[in-house]
């Protein structure tokens, strides 16, 4: 695990955060869906970054990270907050968490191969250049 994908994951995991906390405020269109699903879609986002610090750090794949994210929000959602929150229960609310595992999954497989293009392409120039 570098400095900067560990900058990266921290980045996502503040985002998903401010998804969760901007949720209330929101009064668009769908606003109904969107106070509904939204904390689990960003915390279920956040929460698979924070298993792939552990991952990346014991040679863990982002596949187990991405599975055992997803166990555990499911688990959350399943056993009403483990008794730490009360939780509603809607069978929406699990392909919510699915939706938020997957989005992240995404995010982090495309960011990567950007950033893989981005070192070749930075050493096929022979040095450090600023990315365009």
């Amino acid at each position: 695990m570098t400095k900067s994908s560990t900058g990266r994951n921290v980045l996502f995991v503040l985002l998903g955060v401010v998804g969760l906390v901007l949720k209330p405020h929101y009064s668009g269109p769908l606003a109904d869906i969107v106070h509904s699903y939204l904390g689990n879609l960003s915390m279920s986002f956040a929460v698979y970054f924070l298993f792939l610090q552990p991952a990346g750090r014991f040679g863990v794949g982002k596949l187990p990270a991405a599975v055992a994210a997803l166990a555990v929000v499911e688990s959350f959602e399943a056993f009403d907050g483990f008794g730490v929150m009360t939780n509603v229960y809607d069978t929406i609310d699990f392909i919510a968490n699915a939706a938020g595992i997957g989005l992240a999954w995404a995010i982090d497989v495309i960011s990567g191969r950007y950033s893989m293009r981005r070192k070749a392409r930075s050493a096929a120039s022979g040095g450090d250049t600023p990315a365009a």
